[in-house]
């Protein structure tokens, strides 16, 4: 049994359900960002998510596994990708992060920081929770499939906001 593992492991495709499911861990160094890209990139491939959606999931990707290696001290991250029947779930989990947790940063003055708020901007809803498995924290974004959306991509408004995270006005980033 591996004890630095963060999730069990992955299959990609739940029996019975109508979606797919696709993880992989990554040592959690800058470089494998790149790597983290390419495996979502090709099993999006596989299940047939492209346009809008692809390229969408792929910021979202890097943005939450940069977040996952730059912010905590673990030396893995899991990522796994959820294909329902109407959205694509993305999900980032570390090995440890800080007390306060991710947070939108809503100034422009920082260059670094923005990373959630394109998260925030492109998904339908996103959240995060600390793991029931050890220590770490779990940060997902979803994405409704091209065909939920009536202009055949992402819309740009939301209406409702699922984070968990409250806006702090004294703590912008």
């Amino acid at each position: 049994m591996n004890r630095d593992a963060l999730t069990a492991p992955h299959v990609d495709q739940c029996s019975g359900a109508d979606h797919h499911r696709y993880g992989f861990e990554l040592p959690a160094r800058v470089e494998f960002v790149a790597r983290a890209r390419r495996l979502a990139r090709e099993r999006l491939q596989l299940w047939g998510i492209g346009g809008d959606v692809h390229d969408t999931a792929m910021l979202v990707v890097s943005e939450l596994v940069t977040n996952a290696v730059v912010h905590t001290d673990g030396h893995l991250v899991a990522c796994e990708l959820l294909n329902g029947a109407e959205r694509l779930r993305i999900t980032v989990q570390d090995q440890g992060s800080s007390p306060a947790g991710p947070h939108v940063c809503h100034t422009l003055e920082e260059e670094r920081g923005r990373g959630l708020l394109l998260v925030e901007a492109v998904s339908s809803a996103w959240g995060a929770y600390d793991s029931q498995h050890g220590p770490g924290r779990l940060v997902w974004a979803e994405l409704p499939h091209a065909r939920t959306s009536r202009e055949g991509g992402i819309p740009h408004a939301r209406a409702s906001r699922e984070s968990g995270i409250p806006h702090d006005p004294q703590r912008p980033c």
